[in-house]
């Protein structure tokens, strides 16, 4: 199987549409691009842009499993690459001693404990073994400069090794999406190797699409009044601006509600669902709610 290719940005784009999300011309072209040229793609942005839904998008899209690597403070290659099953292993040892009497060969025992059957792959050797696949490097920025190292190689050489097996390496390199919120800067040595595309929060005719598109049977007034409302409150000083799924789910909790249209009473009752700091809460309370919505 091989990796899959579209003709254009353009009908990258309607590939997408087809899952449900709604790309704009500049991550359909960068999506594209790293398709053709076959690049990991660099998204970085705020929290709730869609850096993430894209990944689960092109795999959806082209029919391909989804692998991720959700990134933290911490990570090891051993948690993002392999491991060996221990608790396993030290069975089968147990088994191959009761086997023999006692008269257990050591080198021969050793060799059987370092198969494919002990491997605990993570992710990363797994979209190696499994590609064509889309791998999703979630946040990265999260990992400290170690592992970030760790990673420029194995996307440079698209192999690992593994010392007990051998060489593993990919007959077709996975599309590597690799996201980050810029809680601190990525070195430029990752950036060099991918390209790169920042993502804003979608316009507002945009967000009324998805809102549409993503919540079947809403009407048009409520889709315009929470996104008119969600990109209020990105405009205020909160900790936390939402984002698209914040949207959504307030149109979610809406729509389960059976309202047609977003009134203060409302808002109130259902802010929960866009806004998930008591400050910020707080903070848009005081400011009103009528003068919210009528913004």
């Amino acid at each position: 199987m091989s990796t899959p290719t579209v003709g254009s940005p353009a009908e990258l784009a309607q590939a997408l549409e087809a899952t449900g999300y709604l790309a704009d011309d500049g991550v359909a072209t960068a999506a594209f691009l790293a398709l053709r040229m076959g690049r990991p793609l660099f998204c970085e942005g705020e929290p709730g842009t869609g850096k993430t839904s894209l990944a689960a998008a092109l795999a959806e899209a082209f029919g391909l499993p989804l692998i991720r690597l959700q990134c933290h403070e911490g990570i090891d290659a051993a948690q993002a690459l392999y491991d060996w099953d221990f608790p396993r292993q030290l069975l089968h040892l147990r088994t191959l001693e009761a086997a023999s009497d006692g008269h257990l060969e050591p080198d021969a025992a050793e060799r059987s404990l370092y198969t494919r059957r002990f491997l605990l792959e993570r992710p990363l050797l797994r979209a190696l073994t499994e590609a064509p696949c889309v791998l999703l490097v979630d946040e990265i920025d999260r990992a400290d400069d170690e592992f970030e190292a760790f990673l420029l190689q194995v996307l440079d050489e698209n192999a690992v090794t593994i010392p007990e097996l051998g060489e593993v390496r990919a007959t077709t390199p996975p599309l590597v999406v690799v996201t980050s919120n810029r809680t601190r800067d990525v070195h430029d040595a990752l950036k060099r190797r991918c390209l790169y595309h920042w993502l804003e929060h979608p316009d507002l005719a945009r967000e009324v699409a998805i809102l549409r598109r993503r919540i079947p049977g809403i009407g048009v007034t409520l889709a315009n009044q929470v996104a008119h409302a969600v990109r209020a409150l990105r405009e205020m000083e909160l900790l936390k601006p939402p984002g698209v799924a914040e949207s959504l789910d307030w149109a979610r909790a809406l729509a389960e509600l059976d309202r047609d249209v977003l009134d203060a009473q409302t808002a109130a009752a259902t802010l929960g669902a866009v806004l998930k700091y008591r400050e910020d809460l707080d903070r848009v309370t005081r400011s009103g709610l009528d003068r919210l919505l009528a913004g």
